[in-house]
């Protein structure tokens, strides 16, 4: 049973915290600065109300990346700590017939919040080992998405600069992007020697056998309608150097993301990749949104947690499944 219910609205500079007791009182609603000075008020007028950490219990809303100092410190201090999804907490506030809106109003509401479905939500603490699967999960999904909008940008430019390349071969190979990077455009390939493209495409990034040679490449360049702009040319060396930085990025937090999944998820893992067709790449971002198993008390919350639970839609005479 715990003792004292806290709930924390979070910002930049300042955090509200608002806390109640057993007995349903409001034993404090103050603001504290974030930083170490701020952390350590909070602790001691968390102390001056209960004794024992342990019967303490803080929610907070998951806010951008304002809450990460905060919740490892109160986690060391032995305090059950959990980040709510900010959608539950604009729920439960709707609730509400008063619709002012301060810091600490809104650290009441997360509080009271707390109070009614402390049950409900108290698996919802992380591991720091989960949250850094999580961290690295999501940074390697950033990654995705950042080199998605490179390679639109860089087949953009190519259009202007080389537009018949496309045609030719896969723009995003190793091979290809590195040839670009010293031939990126139709002038400077028409200008080169035919022996200093065929060196150009070969080295350690060719794997297997190449769909296309030199000559399909001086021919394109010989016809081709396009425009002569050294401006262009830099851009897109540029670009290619930013996707292949990208690359290796996602490499590597690939690589992590596996390796710490493999030490504090391994079974997980091996149950998952057990299913034709997913792979370490697909099951360990999986588990790192995923959280603890036990977290769910049956699969079909599970399958609600991901998104993919049919909900169905009735009203009269009409029904649709979606």
């Amino acid at each position: 049973m715990y003792s004292l219910l806290v709930g924390i609205d979070v910002s930049k500079d300042f955090f509200a915290t608002a806390g109640i007791d057993s007995e349903g009182k409001e034993p404090f609603s103050r603001s504290y600065s974030m930083d170490s000075n701020g952390f350590d008020d909070f602790l001691k007028t968390m102390t001056s109300h209960c004794k024992d950490l342990s019967k303490v219990m803080v929610a907070m809303e998951s806010t951008a990346y304002y809450h990460i100092n905060l919740y490892p410190f109160l986690t060391s201090q032995g305090i059950r700590t959990m980040v709510v999804n900010p959608l539950l907490i604009a729920n439960f506030a709707k609730l509400s017939l008063r619709k002012t809106k301060t810091d600490k109003k809104d650290a009441m509401t997360i509080a009271r919040f707390l109070m009614d479905h402390h049950e409900e939500v108290s698996h919802l603490s992380l591991s720091q080992d989960h949250q850094d699967l999580r961290d690295l999960s999501r940074e390697r999904e950033s990654l995705c998405h950042l080199m998605a909008a490179t390679k639109v940008e860089i087949k953009r430019v190519l259009r202007t600069s080389f537009p018949e390349l496309e045609s030719i071969g896969n723009l995003y190979t190793g091979v290809m992007l590195r040839f670009l990077q010293q031939y990126p455009s139709a002038c400077l390939v028409r200008a080169a020697k035919s022996k200093a493209i065929v060196k150009a495409l070969k080295g350690p990034y060719v794997r297997g056998k190449l769909t296309f040679t030199a000559q399909d490449i001086i021919k394109a360049a010989r016809s081709s309608v396009a425009v002569v702009s050294p401006a262009k040319e830099i851009i897109l060396q540029g670009k290619i150097a930013t996707l292949l930085h990208l690359q290796e990025r996602l490499d590597e937090m690939t690589k992590l993301l596996t390796e710490l999944c493999k030490a504090t998820r391994i079974d997980d893992l091996k149950t998952l990749r057990s299913i034709n067709g997913v792979g370490s790449k697909t099951a360990a971002p999986f588990l790192a949104e995923m959280g603890e198993v036990q977290n769910y008390a049956s699969h079909k919350k599970l399958i609600a947690f991901r998104g993919i639970d049919p909900s169905s839609h009735e009203s009269g005479k009409l029904y649709r499944d979606e």
